[in-house]
């Protein structure tokens, strides 16, 4: 029997949605025996906002360059000098100049850019969207439902947790706290009836006040916490104290852990996504220490809902994501740890390909950008959109149709993370709608 069904007749049969999550997951959970004798680690860097993400691979020449200069209008990258050529597609494609910091890691081969990927049910063209022919993902173009579509992996029900935490469920790994970690505050994509992520400071030290510190006072008031709360009866204090000293032991260990990480700061820049991915740098690097087999981590940058002043706004974010990407890239190389961690983008969706005169409103259909060892690089995935305003995929304003789901560009990097083939349906339903369940950019 499959997810599906299961679940469907669990309903049928008056247990409630609430209690399914512990059920599914005894009934399905440990269905195939993972057992990992290496490390690998997912990164994501989540865009708040919704990035402008089709103006990071710019047309060179040709007739689409013609199209992308009459849809971008002032928002256009006006000298296409400027760009830095990465690949000979329809008279070249080039980035967007601030994005010049990444062009050494791609044509090194360790990061591909996914095109034309967005939230879809099943394959959708123009004439599907006019007709309403097919389901298509609800509330498209607002922020807060398009993220927890993202970090979802599906549309939200009832059965409400990410992609992320799913993965780690499915593959046996959702017990230790060093296998979940944000460094950008608890997240959809990581949370599940079961798990919830462990918050790390971006300098890398945690601190739960007032415990922590070396004066009477902090000891003095540590050792009445941890007596109250050992010695509750009540199961909710009970069940309280067992949290908070799980939280304490954790964050001590997790701080010893870093503190003897390895000097990296010389690889990382002030910005806050930098340092971000400083830390989780130093995490990687005591994987060992701590015993971690598979890893994913959070991190976020904001600031991308540019409805104006975009032609400021959005280069400089789009200059920050690539220096903290080429760096993080170069500290993996330093700690031998390319081959086992992947970083990839989301974000809530595309924009339009029209200018409101002074930005972009919300769209669909954009780019993403996958990166490290394990990445068969140098590559565009997917499909590279034509930026034709009224063209054959423009619902209307510059909207376009993604050509490839989101779902099939989770799957790739969740096989890669050692989920067996036979259970990516479950973990992204919406696969079975689609010839491909994966796209080629992993090396699995």
């Amino acid at each position: 029997m499959n997810r599906r069904k299961f679940l469907s007749y669990c309903l049928k049969g008056g247990v409630s949605m609430a209690a399914l999550t512990q059920l599914q997951l005894q009934a399905f959970q440990g269905s195939l025996s993972y057992e990992f004798d290496d490390h690998k680690a997912l990164v994501c860097v989540f865009l708040y906002g919704g990035n402008d993400s089709l103006n990071m691979l710019v047309p060179i020449e040709g007739e689409a360059r013609t199209l992308y200069e009459a849809s971008r209008q002032n928002l256009a990258v006006s000298n296409p000098l400027s760009l830095s050529p990465i690949t000979a597609i329809d008279g070249g494609v080039g980035l967007h100049p601030s994005m010049s910091a990444i062009q050494p890691v791609f044509e090194s081969q360790n990061l591909a850019f996914i095109s034309g990927v967005g939230s879809l049910v099943v394959p959708t063209s123009k004439a599907d969207y006019d007709n309403e022919a097919v389901p298509l993902p609800k509330h498209l173009f607002s922020h807060n439902d398009q993220q927890a579509t993202w970090m979802h992996g599906r549309e939200k029900i009832s059965l409400n947790s990410g992609w992320g935490a799913r993965l780690l469920e499915r593959i046996e790994q959702g017990g230790a706290f060093v296998n979940n970690i944000s460094l950008a505050g608890t997240n959809p994509w990581q949370t599940s009836a079961n798990l919830t992520p462990f918050s790390l400071h971006q300098s890398g030290v945690s601190r739960i006040n007032p415990i922590n510190g070396t004066s009477n006072r902090a000891t003095h008031v540590r050792d009445i916490m941890t007596r109250v709360l050992s010695q509750s009866t009540h199961p909710l204090a009970s069940t309280y104290g067992t949290k908070v000293q799980s939280a304490i032991t954790n964050t001590e260990a997790m701080n010893s852990a870093i503190e003897s990480s390895i000097d990296l700061s010389s690889y990382f820049s002030d910005s806050s996504l930098s340092q971000q991915l400083h830390t989780v740098a130093k995490s990687i690097s005591v994987r060992q220490t701590l015993n971690a087999k598979r890893q994913i981590y959070f991190v976020s940058i904001g600031g991308f809902d540019t409805h104006d002043n975009q032609l400021t706004t959005h280069p400089a974010l789009l200059g920050a994501l690539s220096q903290s990407l080429a760096e993080f890239n170069t500290a993996m190389s330093a700690i031998e740890a390319s081959n086992d961690v992947t970083l990839f983008t989301m974000s809530d969706f595309g924009r339009t390909l029209t200018s409101n005169g002074d930005g972009t409103d919300h769209g669909w259909a954009g780019n993403q950008i996958v990166m490290g060892g394990a990445v068969n690089g140098g590559e565009i995935y997917g499909s590279l959109m034509t930026q034709h305003l009224d063209g054959p995929n423009d619902t209307r304003g510059g909207r376009l149709i993604p050509q490839v789901a989101n779902e099939q560009y989770f799957s790739s990097m969740a096989q890669w993370f050692g989920l067996a083939n036979s259970e990516l349906v479950d973990l992204f339903p919406n696969l079975t709608n689609f010839d491909t369940h994966s796209l080629s950019f992993m090396n699995i």
